[in-house]
């Protein structure tokens, strides 16, 4: 039966695809060429946020400069680095997540993903998934004024499918996408695969918390407000 009560509103890195580890690399190749020292625990606190206000948070905390040349040599080295690992097959879809989305399209459930990285680099992931931007609402940083935490991206992914945001799921791996859903008046729906803890995701919102996405999917029932 259709649960059309119930749209699912996807982060993508560490929630759909197996890649925070890999943006956390390439953010620290980037640093490293920059002369900024960092450690590798440190970025991964930050994955989740959109790369602009990443990089000005790790900035400040080294007390350097932030000018927009360095910011954009930032990105620009990160995309390089982290599209090289796709290049090289380190990035994959994690368990559960072509079937999640199969299934949310079988039962007429609503889905998009939102995510605060740039179409360069997303644009990989969704290939890895078989996701088509041109038939399933895929908002990218490039798209909003404002990415994660706060709520421009799924507010403008809730827009996209017609959908009250009130009722729609965010899903995603970092207190940022909970604090983003929280923001936006979503449910915040959390998922461990991204690194963060399960008190730390419910201490950011998340109703919810799963493993991965087979998870979610084997527990869907749990989330999905049949029509």
């Amino acid at each position: 039966m259709p649960r059309s009560d119930t749209a699912f509103l996807f982060d993508l890195d560490g929630t759909l695809v197996d890649s925070v580890y890999q943006h956390v690399l390439a953010w620290k190749e980037a640093l490293d060429a920059e002369g900024v020292e960092l450690s590798v625990w440190r970025i991964h606190r930050k994955i989740g946020m959109s790369g602009g206000l990443f990089a000005n948070m790790l900035l400040r905390e080294t007390a350097l400069d932030i000018t927009e040349d360095r910011l954009e040599r930032l990105r620009r080295r990160h995309a390089e680095a982290f599209n090289r690992q796709h290049t090289q097959g380190s990035v994959k879809p994690l368990p559960g997540a072509r079937e999640l989305l199969t299934f949310l399209t079988d039962q007429q459930i609503p889905w998009a993903i939102a995510t605060s990285g740039r179409m360069e680099t997303a644009a990989h992931n969704l290939e890895a998934l078989g996701v088509d931007p041109s038939k399933v609402p895929v908002v990218t940083r490039d798209q909003v004024r404002h990415a994660k935490p706060d709520p421009d991206l799924f507010l403008t992914a809730a827009a996209r499918l017609g959908f009250d945001i009130r009722h729609a799921l965010v899903v995603g791996d970092s207190v940022w996408d909970m604090l983003a859903a929280q923001r936006a008046r979503a449910i915040g729906i959390g998922l461990l695969a991204g690194g963060y803890g399960r008190e730390e995701l419910q201490q950011a919102g998340a109703l919810r918390v799963y493993d991965d996405p087979a998870d979610l999917l084997a527990h869907v029932d749990e989330v999905a407000a049949r029509d």
